[in-house]
């Protein structure tokens, strides 16, 4: 069993001050703190160990590597995922590329099993100042770790890390509503995962991210009017960059520094000043990020997670004996979502998702996804079909639907999603329901049954169901994996 953080506090924080080359405790928490926040990150990755992490945290990322791994091989005979894996595949290397026998460079590993993961937008959310999916780093540390020949541990290790920095960027910077992606932070998130994977000291960590950020910002159109194939990639490619980097800076490349603060660095031109306190990360006596990260329910948007449960509840109350539930669901003139501010600008303001053209657009839309709950009761990978997203009485109904923000469902967004809805009736009546949290948020989170249970139904007639057992054993005692690349052979489709 991992030992407890608190135990461990002072001699981390020791290890950090002397990783940073700081001496005299009298001044060094103060000294610490004025280095480059890279160099900050950097050294708290490298004094990161397995044994800073507790049970708990352990656990929650044994979870999320299942689900993951699950949404990846549901979403293999995908298009843009075909295409991805089929240039990936064009490399020889050292990394597999999940659900093959095949193997391939690490950073193109990372890209390829990345975008498998993310495709169907049913893998974990974390919701701090934005709203990212750090699970999209899981991939790059599987392919990094099998190529270094690194245990089990290692990795558990690599991919705490790993969501720790992205999660914590999170929480201090929201660089979203100054028209950035979510993906900037998977960039050092990433290469100090995998640059602490090579076993690279505090100096190359750093260069690392400073290699990651300064050319691969991705921008917010991303996710705004017509989503495109993109939306589902743009994390795996910066896991790509940043595997990169860190291999750049094995090498000995410097990168662009300091790449925060300096005067034509992050802050002064991506997110404006911020102030991110190293010595509050996971394993100085403070929790670890994952454990406030939520697993989703359905392929779509986290915003409309609730929607899917309130729009679902409003649907069954109408219909309730009805002889036709689309006729009963005819009585309804107008729909009403309150939803948080981010809420209405990622699903709710361009034109475009009243008449989604594609998945990804539909997937955001939160006018198409309450509309198609409350006709089918569910959202499914099926939901996207093209014929579904040209049914007239669905694209009809959306007309109806209007989506605003409430201030007060702002103030409220953190570990719980927040949604209104409000049906009206031809007879005048208003039927709502408010849905604040579902089962898999941070505050209810998924435990070992229900992984099991997402995961065999991504996993479906893929394998038999005697496969699907073993696989889940083997992956719920991955800190006890000495070989990464026979683990992920099991996995083969």
């Amino acid at each position: 069993m991992a030992a407890d953080t608190t135990s461990l506090s002072r001699r981390g924080i020791l290890a950090g001050i002397a990783a940073l080359g700081v001496h005299g405790m009298g001044r060094s928490a103060h000294a610490a703190e004025t280095r480059p926040l890279a160099e900050r990150m950097a050294a708290y990755a490298a004094v990161l160990r397995y044994e800073d992490l507790d049970a708990a945290t352990i656990e929650r990322v044994k979870a999320h590597v299942i689900d993951v791994l699950g949404c990846g091989i549901a979403a293999l005979d995908e298009r843009a995922v075909r295409i991805c894996r089929d240039i990936a595949l064009s490399v020889q290397g050292a990394a597999t590329i999940i659900g093959t026998a095949r193997k391939t460079s690490p950073d193109l590993a990372a890209f390829a099993n990345g975008v498998a993961g993310r495709y169907y937008d049913l893998n974990d959310i974390y919701v701090g100042r934005m709203t990212c999916h750090p699970s999209d780093q899981i991939a790059p540390c599987f392919a990094v770790a099998e190529s270094e020949r690194a245990g089990g541990r290692d990795l558990v290790t690599a991919i705490a890390l790993a969501y720790e920095i992205n999660c914590r960027l999170v929480d201090s910077v929201d660089i979203t509503s100054r028209g950035w992606d979510s993906p900037v932070f998977s960039l050092p998130a990433v290469a100090l995962a995998a640059g602490k994977l090579m076993k690279l000291d505090a100096a190359k960590l750093t260069e690392a991210v400073n290699l990651a950020i300064n050319d691969h910002l991705s921008t917010g159109q991303t996710r705004r009017q017509v989503l495109s194939d993109w939306k589902g990639l743009s994390d795996g490619e910066a896991s790509r960059n940043a595997v990169f980097a860190a291999m750049l800076a094995r090498g000995g490349i410097t990168g662009p520094n300091p790449i925060f603060e300096g005067t034509l660095g992050f802050f002064k031109l991506i997110s404006g000043e911020a102030n991110v306190d190293v010595t509050q990360f996971g394993g100085h006596g403070n929790p670890f990020r994952i454990n406030q990260c939520g697993m989703k329910a359905y392929p779509a948007v986290v915003f409309t997670q609730t929607a899917i449960a309130a729009a679902t509840a409003i649907a069954d109350d109408i219909t309730k004996g009805a002889p036709a539930k689309a006729a009963a669901l005819e009585q309804i003139t107008a729909i009403e979502i309150a939803t948080s501010k981010r809420g209405l600008v990622q699903t709710g303001t361009d034109r475009e998702k009243w008449a989604p053209a594609t998945r990804e657009t539909a997937d955001h839309s939160m006018p198409y996804i309450t509309a198609r709950a409350m006709f089918d009761g569910d959202i499914t990978n099926d939901s996207y079909t093209p014929a579904k997203l040209k049914e007239p009485r669905i694209l009809a109904f959306m007309q109806k639907i209007t989506v605003t923000e409430d201030p007060v469902l702002t103030a409220r967004t953190g570990g719980a999603v927040p949604t209104r809805i409000t049906a009206v009736l031809a007879d005048g009546r208003r039927i709502t329901r408010e849905v604040n949290d579902i089962p898999g948020f941070a505050a209810q989170p998924m435990r070992r049954p229900e992984v099991d249970r997402k995961f065999r139904g991504n996993i479906g007639k893929r394998w038999t169901s005697q496969k699907t057992d073993a696989v889940l054993k083997s992956l719920w005692a991955l800190e006890n994996t000495k070989d990464i690349g026979a683990l992920l052979a099991t996995m083969k489709v």
